[in-house]
């Protein structure tokens, strides 16, 4: 299972979901799905703006937990 961790990133970097959202150019509805994790998947140029943004590794967003 893939746990998305951007919410704990967000906030160690003091920034909104609106704020990300519009220096990312993607609507605050979408990034909301992202960070609640009920996204089913990521384009990697979304994923670049976001790591540029908060100045992190992709690893630091996204963790791989083995499921029962």
């Amino acid at each position: 299972m893939i746990i998305v961790n951007l919410d704990i990133m967000m906030a160690r970097r003091k920034i909104s979901l609106g704020e990300l959202a519009e220096k990312i150019d993607i609507t605050p509805a979408n990034l909301s799905i992202l960070k609640t994790g009920k996204a089913k998947a990521i384009r990697f140029s979304t994923l670049e703006a976001i790591c540029k943004v908060l100045d992190c590794q992709p690893g630091d967003i996204l963790e791989y937990v083995i499921s029962d």
